[in-house]
């Protein structure tokens, strides 16, 4: 059904991701819905779906790119103005699937990222929709977002771990046999400080 993650490494990054052509009608079809709600807007939803929303929808088609690297997720959209946004794989707390009924009619997936350091007024997350294969890229991504924190773990970061010391009850031995020798050497420093008054 799914990949396995554990197959996935960062030495398949990076990899830029495919989006589905039916994206473009799905696109078409929400503006014609979006128009239609309003009486005012049914002669506009007539001329966006013959035309000006099927140049819009293919030119913002050809526009989208997502690229997953090995420390980031670069999305890109927009004709007039694009947006692009770079979301740090430190950051991203989960990716969210969503597929609803008419998502799925166009066989469509959105990929809903969930980020750390987000207030309340920040609830405009990243979404893609259209991937193909929106399961597998989510996958990669959580995948190689696992893959750079033990790489940046404290765990990871140590050195080759030193041979164990011995048990808790050694180690409380040792302590206290350097707590004595401290001592000892603080009661020589206190009696060369009084000889070096004294003189």
């Amino acid at each position: 059904m799914h990949k396995d993650t554990s197959e996935i490494h960062t030495a398949d990054l990076p990899r830029q991701a495919e989006f589905n052509p039916l994206y473009r009608p799905y696109l078409v079809l929400v503006g014609a819905i979006t128009l239609a709600i309003t009486v005012i807007g049914i002669p506009l939803a007539i001329i966006w779906v013959l035309g000006v929303g099927q140049w819009w929808a293919r030119h913002y088609f050809d526009k989208l790119e997502c690229e997953l690297t090995d420390r980031t997720v670069r999305f890109r959209k927009g004709i007039l103005f694009q947006v692009e946004r770079t979301i740090p794989l430190e950051n991203i707390q989960d990716v969210t699937f969503i597929e609803g009924p008419l998502l799925r009619q166009f066989h469509l997936a959105t990929l809903k990222f969930e980020t750390a350091g987000q207030s309340a007024g920040q609830a405009h997350d990243m979404s893609l929709v259209g991937i193909i294969d929106a399961h597998q890229f989510r996958d990669r991504i959580l995948s190689a977002r696992d893959e750079l924190r033990q790489r940046h773990s404290p765990a990871a970061q140590a050195p080759a771990a030193a041979p164990a010391a011995g048990t808790d009850a050694e180690l409380l031995k040792q302590l206290s046999t350097q707590t004595v020798l401290l001592h000892k050497i603080s009661e020589q420093l206190d009696t060369l400080i009084a000889q070096r008054k004294g003189i």
